[in-house]
């Protein structure tokens, strides 16, 4: 766990000691906690093989710094955390959700999202196989 105030200083040195392929960077949702949110970064180290794993934790609504000018893989893996999480990120070029419509409501990652989906296409007509069926 890195302090947010530490982070990209901590990006840079670990480019330098080699970690330069960012491989995935995900969210942990801890609803009864402040920060509510992990970040957490994956890299590799193609010349040792070695893996590293960075978290940082963040307030509902605050923002990371992107990676994208450093790393072009961070550019969707962004995304997909804004979209799923709410998390947004300082910089990105293009911070639009990734896997859901424009004006999908809430984020379905959130350990508080409605099973159900909460919205009109999830609740007209259709079953719910972890209820049986059955609403409420």
């Amino acid at each position: 766990m890195v302090a947010k105030a530490s982070f990209l200083p901590l990006v840079d040195f670990l480019y330098r000691e080699g970690f330069q392929l960012l491989v995935d960077i995900t969210a942990v949702d801890w609803p009864e906690r402040e920060p509510r949110f992990d970040v957490v970064y994956h890299w590799l180290n193609l010349a040792s093989q070695e893996r590293l794993r960075v978290k940082v934790a963040v307030a509902d609504g605050e923002a990371m710094p992107s990676l994208t000018s450093r790393f072009k893989t961070a550019d969707w893996f962004e995304r997909e955390v804004f979209d799923l999480f709410g998390i947004p990120f300082e910089g990105h070029p293009n911070l639009t959700r990734l896997l859901t419509w424009q004006d999908f409501p809430g984020h379905a990652l959130r350990k508080d999202f409605p099973l159900d989906g909460g919205d009109a296409f999830c609740m007209e007509g259709c079953t719910a196989p972890y209820n049986n069926g059955e609403r409420g």
